[in-house]
């Protein structure tokens, strides 16, 4: 009520006042005196300023004087030294080195298939079998051969021990056996390559070649891929200005949008070459596949920890604000009293890297101050304001 006495007090002047200038002013109106009309109305103007004047002076010293006056209300919350990562995001495609299409190494009708899709196998075992062309008969023939070549040479080589028959005679049955012992080896080394064999341990992810198809060597057979989905990968170009933040053993995390899964890991590798047409290095990140459910060529978003600060001030990027000149700054509360009222402050800050809604503040700011959050948009520098919690 102390604000409404004095301003009801003047109005009721301008009212008895005003009474007595409708008179004034019916009568002019009446009389047609231009020139007395303008009078008046430069009189009446120059009051109403005059008024007008007198009603600010007194708002203004309400203001001062009046204790019931309402401060902005704003929401605080006080700056801590906390752990802080950072993570460069990235995309890569998942990918393995033991997956592989099987070729036949020797030409010949796909005689025999012993695996389907879908099949576990380990490293060595026997996948299909090309036929030979009657090979297998020929080692046997060699064989036989080679064992009456040994034969020859053991006696030759008793009787040569015991001073019987010539020299030539004992190397000329050694050579034999050699020879024919060479010739078994050889067969059997191409008698070897009718059998397709798993070069490692795991899943048979796609037959190609049907039982009876005739293959040969080169592009075009395979007739197996297999994968093995245990040692799988991320390979990813990272820009060359983190070749110094990003190394063998930095933390890494693994995020796959179509599995709605993730995994922690580290780099496994990172490379010492910058290309030079998009100037980025490679880093390989070893992907953990204990449910088996990671796909070579699944897309995947790689997070690389490339900068950490143990004590970092970090505060709601919302909080920020930028003036005319580009400088970012906040309202912090100074002075706050026991009935919770405190003077917002314009503090400028530097700002360092930013995590999702968060950003480092490297100056400006120390730890225990007040951030004004809530009503941070509604203050002025070196306002009152009331602090609620």
């Amino acid at each position: 009520m102390k604000t409404n006495i004095p301003i009801l007090a003047l109005l009721t002047v301008l009212i008895s006042c005003g009474g007595n200038q409708n008179d004034s002013v019916d009568s002019l109106i009446a009389n047609g005196n231009l020139e007395a009309i303008r009078s008046k109305k430069a009189s009446l103007t120059e009051e109403m300023k005059a008024i007008s004047d007198q009603v600010q002076a007194l708002d203004s010293v309400i203001s001062i004087l009046d204790a019931d006056t309402k401060l902005p209300l704003v929401n605080t919350f006080e700056v801590v030294q906390q752990h802080f990562d950072h993570f460069l995001e990235l995309q890569g495609d998942v990918a393995t080195k033991q997956n592989v299409l099987i070729y036949p190494e020797m030409a010949g009708t796909l005689e025999s298939v012993y695996v389907t899709e879908g099949d576990r196998v380990v490293k060595g075992q026997l996948l299909g079998r090309i036929d030979d062309g009657g090979m297998a008969s020929q080692l046997e023939q060699l064989k036989a051969q080679a064992a009456l070549a040994e034969t020859t040479y053991e006696r030759q080589k008793r009787l040569w021990e015991q001073h019987i028959g010539s020299e030539i005679q004992y190397l000329q049955a050694k050579t034999s056996y050699e020879a024919a012992k060479n010739s078994v080896e050889q067969v059997e080394r191409q008698l070897s390559k009718s059998a397709l064999r798993a070069p490692f341990s795991g899943i048979i992810d796609d037959v190609i070649k049907d039982q009876g198809t005739v293959v040969a060597p080169g592009p075009g057979s395979e007739v197996f891929r297999i994968v093995n989905l245990s040692h799988m990968y991320i390979t990813v170009n990272v820009p060359e200005t983190y070749v110094g933040s990003i190394q063998k053993g930095t933390l890494a995390k693994v995020y796959f949008p179509v599995l709605g899964d993730s995994v922690q890991t580290r780099v496994r590798q990172a490379g010492n070459y910058i290309n030079p047409n998009n100037r980025s290095f490679n880093v390989e990140i070893p992907v953990p596949n204990e449910k088996g459910n990671i796909k070579p060529n699944l897309t995947a978003r790689v997070m690389i920890n490339d900068y950490t600060n143990p004590q970092a001030l970090l505060i709601p990027q919302s909080v920020i604000s930028e003036n005319a000149e580009g400088e970012q700054y906040v309202f912090i509360a100074e002075d706050p009293t026991d009935e919770l009222k405190g003077t917002a402050r314009k503090r400028v800050v530097t700002t360092g890297k930013t995590q999702g809604r968060f950003v480092e503040i490297l100056g400006g700011l120390q730890a225990g101050e007040l951030i004004i959050q809530e009503g941070a948009r509604s203050v002025k520098d070196n306002q009152d304001v009331q602090i609620i919690k």
